[in-house]
C-alpha cells in the first residue's frame, strides 16, 4: 500500500495542461534568474546606500542577510503552495509581489525602511523561484529535462555575477538621479516582461495530493537559520556582545531539534519541510557536500570582492562591477561546454572543475598580495577567468548530480531541498565570509592582506569539498 509521504510527493501525478515550450523554459529561466540576480545586484551598491541612508555596517549587513534568510526559510513553503495552488498561479503571484517590492525597496526613504523593504522582497522570491524547477521536471522529460536543468544551473551561476556587473553599471549610470535605488528598480520592467511571458507560455502543473505544509519544521528552520545569520552578521559590529554567542551556541540545539522533528513526521508517513531520508541516496548526499561549500564560497566571494574594491582601492561602482566581467566570461563558456564534458568524462567534471576554480583564486590571491596599492582590473583577469572557469564547470553539473539521484515520486521534494541548502548556503556565505574580512581588515596593515587572506579561506573550502566528494568516490 502506497504511503502517506509517497502519495503527497509523486509529481508524476501533476499532468501539465501542455507541454514546454522554448519560449516557456525562456520565462522559467528569467524567473529564476531574477531572484539570485537580485541577491548579488546589491553588493556594489552598499557603499552608495551608506553615503545616502547613513546606514552603518549593521544595517547594511542586514541589507544583504535579510533578503537571504527570507528567501532561504520560505522557499520549500513556497513550493508546498505551488503543489497545492498551481504552480504557473504561484510563478504569477511571487512575480507581481517580487515586483512590489523591488519597488517599495527602490522608494525606501530609510535604511530601516530598505531592510524591511529586502525582507519582503525575499519571501516574495520564495513564492516564485520552487516553482521553476518542479515545473521543469514535470513538464519536461528524458534528455530535454536534463539540457533544462543544466541550463537553470548555467544561468542561476550566470545571474550570481551579472548581478554585480549589472549592479555597478546601474549605479555608475546614475539614471534621472536615482542612483543606487536603480538596482532594485529594474526589476520591475524586467519582472512585467517576465509576468507576461510566463502567463502566456508556462504550462501549469500541480500535485494531485499536495503535502500541507510543515509548520515545525519551517519554524525550527526559520529559528536555526537566524540563530546562525544574524550573530554572523551583526556581532561583529556590535563588538561580539555575550547574546551573540549564546545565539550561535543555540545553532546545534535548534538543528537537532529539527532533525527529531523531521524524522518523526517520515516515521509517520508525512512528508516533511527537509525530508531526511533523501539524504540517504548517495547523489543527493554528494551533491549537498559539493553545494554547501560552494554556495557559501561563492556568495562570500562575490560580497567581499565588491567591499574590497571600492572600499579597499576606492574604485567606482562601475570598475568594481566590471572588474567581475572575466569571471562571468569564463563561467558561461564552461557552462555551456559542460554538457559535453560531463558525457565525455562523467562526474569528475566537478572535481576538475574544483580544481580549476582553486587555482584561480591562487593565482587572485597572489596578486592581490603582490600589487593590492597598483593593482588594476586588467590583473586581476586571469584569476578571474580561471575561476569562472571552475565555478562554471561545477554549478549545473551539481544540480544534475542532485536530481538525477532523487526516486521519481520525490522529484519536488528534491529540487526544493537543493535550493534551499544552496540559497541558505549562498546567504551563510554573504555573512560568515564577509565577517572574516572585515574582522582581518582590523587587525591586518591593509585590505589587500586581509583580502587575500580571505581568498585562501574560500579555496580552502572549495579544497574540502573536492577531498568529501572525493572518498566518496565521486569520480567512481
Amino acid at each position: 500500500m502506497t504511503s502517506q509521504l509517497e502519495a503527497t510527493a509523486r509529481p508524476a501525478t501533476a499532468v501539465p495542461t501542455g507541454p514546454l515550450s522554448a519560449i516557456g523554459l525562456l520565462a522559467l529561466l528569467l524567473s529564476g534568474s531574477l531572484p539570485i540576480l537580485d541577491f548579488f545586484i546589491v553588493n556594489v551598491a552598499l557603499p552608495a546606500i551608506d553615503t545616502d541612508l547613513a546606514a552603518g555596517p549593521a544595517l547594511l549587513e542586514l541589507i544583504i542577510a535579510g533578503y537571504g534568510v527570507a528567501y532561504a526559510v520560505l522557499l520549500v513553503v513556497g513550493g508546498r503552495l505551488g503543489d497545492a495552488l498551481g504552480r504557473r498561479r504561484m510563478l504569477l503571484i511571487g512575480m507581481a509581489a517580487f515586483i512590489l517590492t523591488s519597488l517599495a525597496c527602490g522608494l525606501a526613504p530609510t535604511a530601516l525602511v530598505l531592510v524591511i523593504g529586502r525582507i519582503a522582497q525575499g519571501a516574495s522570491a520564495a513564492l516564485l523561484n520552487p516553482q521553476v524547477l518542479a515545473t521543469i521536471q514535470t513538464a519536461t522529460t528524458a534528455e530535454r529535462r536534463n539540457r533544462a536543468v543544466g541550463l537553470y544551473g548555467a544561468v542561476a551561476g550566470l545571474a550570481m555575477v551579472i548581478g554585480q556587473v549589472l549592479g555597478g553599471l546601474l549605479v555608475g549610470a546614475d539614471f534621472a538621479g536615482f542612483g543606487w535605488r536603480t538596482v532594485f528598480l529594474v526589476n520591475v520592467p524586467l519582472g512585467l516582461v517576465t509576468l507576461w511571458l510566463t502567463a502566456r507560455t508556462v504550462p501549469n502543473t500541480r500535485a494531485a495530493k499536495p503535502a500541507p505544509v510543515d509548520r515545525a519544521g519551517t519554524l525550527l528552520f526559520s529559528l536555526m537559520l537566524v540563530l546562525l545569520l544574524i550573530p554572523l552578521s551583526e556581532g561583529r559590529a556590535a563588538g561580539w556582545p555575550v547574546w551573540s554567542w549564546i545565539s550561535l551556541a543555540a545553532v546545534p540545539v535548534a538543528a537537532y531539534l529539527l532533525i527529531r522533528v523531521e524524522r518523526s513526521k517520515e516515521s509517520r508517513g508525512v512528508l516533511p519541510l527537509l525530508p531526511t531520508r533523501l539524504l540517504a541516496v548517495r547523489a543527493v548526499r554528494t551533491g549537498l557536500v559539493l553545494i554547501v561549500p560552494f554556495s557559501i564560497g561563492f556568495g562570500g566571494f562575490m560580497f567581499v570582492f565588491a567591499i574590497a574594491l571600492q572600499q579597499g582601492l576606492h574604485l567606482g561602482p562601475v570598475e568594481a562591477g566590471l572588474t567581475l566581467t572575466p569571471l562571468a566570461v569564463g563561467h558561461l563558456t564552461a557552462s555551456l561546454l559542460g554538457p559535453r564534458l560531463v558525457n565525455r568524462f562523467g562526474t569528475r567534471v566537478l572535481i576538475g572543475g574544483g580544481l580549476i576554480q582553486i587555482a584561480g583564486l591562487a593565482v587572485l590571491a597572489f596578486v592581490v598580495l603582490r600589487g593590492w596599492e597598483h593593482l588594476t582590473p586588467l590583473m586581476l583577469l586571469p584569476g578571474m577567468v580561471l575561476t569562472g572557469i571552475g565555478t562554471g564547470s561545477q554549478l549545473p553539473v551539481m544540480f544534475r548530480v542532485v536530481l538525477s539521484g532523487v526516486p521519481g515520486e520525490f522529484a519536488g521534494v528534491g529540487s526544493g531541498l537543493m535550493v534551499t541548502i544552496q540559497q541558505s548556503s549562498l546567504a551563510v556565505g554573504a555573512a560568515l565570509v564577509g565577517s572574516i574580512f572585515l574582522s582581518l581588515s582590523s587587525a591586518l596593515p591593509g585590505s589587500g592582506d586581509a583580502l587575500a587572506w580571505t581568498i585562501a579561506v574560500i579555496a580552502a573550502l572549495i579544497a574540502t569539498a573536492g577531498v568529501l566528494a572525493t572518498r566518496a568516490k565521486l569520480a567512481a
